[in-house]
């Protein structure tokens, strides 16, 4: 069973789900600041060859790696779902809107795993009167905040559809690894599933990085390429699949109300980000609405 929501949350898992929804907050502050030095590609190369780096090696010495190759379509797949496309999306989309609002569009995860949970798994809980009025309480959220700021001219929608559907990928990895992997162990997942994307992304990044490097970028950027690597990719990603072990996937997903309120603090904080309009309409529908779509119900 995915879901397990009669159990109280235990001690390890609320530290699991304090220290992963800081770190993964983190990613859309550290991103901003990496674009100020360094392409997509590169970013994303960068952040998953570091994390490989530290957990392939941990993988092989464990003896992780033969249970990942035996289930390695499902590896290809979490790695596309959870970074090949998300990551890019993400990335991409900063380039256009503020690194807040990237974290608060990520904590629509939760309406989509439920969703997925429903029509997938046949989980009747998420088909009932209050998760439903929350998904739709959230999806107001977006509406508002997407129709508020594109009318006002802060944002583009596309921009905006280009994280949603990131967190469509957020939503749809975990649950299949949950399902698909449960004997393999997490560094494996997360170690061979980083160099999968580290390989993929070495080409764009070579055209890059040569003038990146000669453009002598500062210590920021490079701080900030370390950051996502070590901890917003290889620790976080350990970290959260504890979580889901310890918590279930679906009560794992609503870490992304820490992720907002981390990302909009660091944003507004030391990036001089703007609260829209849109946002400060948008950002309480959406966290409400997450709330009553993924609370515990009999």
């Amino acid at each position: 069973m995915l879901i397990q929501y009669a159990c109280p949350v235990s001690r390890r898992g609320l530290i699991l789900f304090l220290l992963t929804g800081v770190f993964w907050g983190l990613p859309y502050f550290f991103i901003a600041i990496a674009l100020d030095s360094f392409s997509t590609p590169t970013i994303v190369f960068a952040r998953t060859f570091i994390g490989a780096l530290v957990l392939v090696p941990y993988a092989i010495m464990t003896g992780a790696a033969k249970k990942v190759l035996k289930a390695w379509p499902y590896v290809l797949l979490f790695a596309a779902l959870e970074m090949v496309g998300p990551w890019f999306l993400i990335t991409e989309a900063e380039k256009y809107i503020s690194s807040g609002l990237a974290g608060l569009l990520i904590s629509t995860v939760p309406f989509f795993a439920v969703a997925i949970l429903a029509l997938v798994f046949k989980d009747r809980t998420a088909l009932k009167p209050i998760p439903l009025a929350g998904m739709f309480i959230g999806f107001l959220g977006v509406i508002a905040l997407v129709g508020i700021d594109s009318f006002l001219g802060h944002v583009e929608p596309i921009w905006i559809g280009a994280v949603v559907l990131a967190a469509v990928g957020y939503a749809i990895a975990p649950i299949m690894a949950n399902n698909k992997m449960t004997d393999v162990p997490t560094s494996g997942v997360i170690g061979f599933s980083m160099a999968i994307v580290a390989a993929i992304y070495a080409v764009p990044a070579a055209f890059e990085i040569p003038a990146e490097i000669a453009a002598q970028p500062p210590i920021e950027g490079w701080i900030a390429l370390l950051v996502l690597g070590l901890i917003c990719s290889a620790l976080a990603f350990v970290l959260f699949f504890e979580l889901i072990r310890e918590i279930g996937s679906m009560r794992a997903s609503t870490i992304t109300y820490m992720n907002t309120v981390v990302a909009i603090v660091l944003g507004v904080t030391f990036l001089a980000e703007p609260l829209t309009p849109g946002m400060m309409i948008g950002i309480p529908l959406v966290i409400l609405g997450s709330f009553y779509a993924t609370r515990k119900h009999k």
